[in-house]
């Protein structure tokens, strides 16, 4: 009975540590996306969307995170972006430009 409840201790100790440190990767690649592509990223900040079990492309099962920030081309609007983690590495980028039609 201790050691089930120092196993599943143990678990959320390292889910809380992983996730931190996949939070801080995919801040930088928010960050970084934004900053390569001439975009301002707003709030400094992004939020958990998404936490699931996937596979990464080695095929190996790992956690599968998808955050979401908010991105501005013009300082005067809101944009939204992700970042899609496959365990502690960024999987993709994604900065949802919507072009107005002329």
């Amino acid at each position: 009975m201790e050691m089930t409840l120092l196993l599943v201790l143990f678990a959320l100790v390292w889910l809380w540590y992983d996730s931190l440190r996949a939070r801080e990767a995919a801040l930088q690649a928010g960050k970084a996306a934004c900053r390569r592509q001439g975009m301002q990223f707003l709030d400094d900040t992004l939020a958990l969307a998404s936490l699931r079990l996937g596979r990464n492309r080695r095929g190996q099962t790992v956690l599968r995170r998808v955050y979401r920030f908010e991105f501005s081309d013009t300082g005067n609007n809101r944009l939204s972006g992700s970042v899609v983690m496959a365990g502690g590495r960024v999987d993709d980028v994604i900065l949802a430009v919507f072009l107005d039609p002329e």
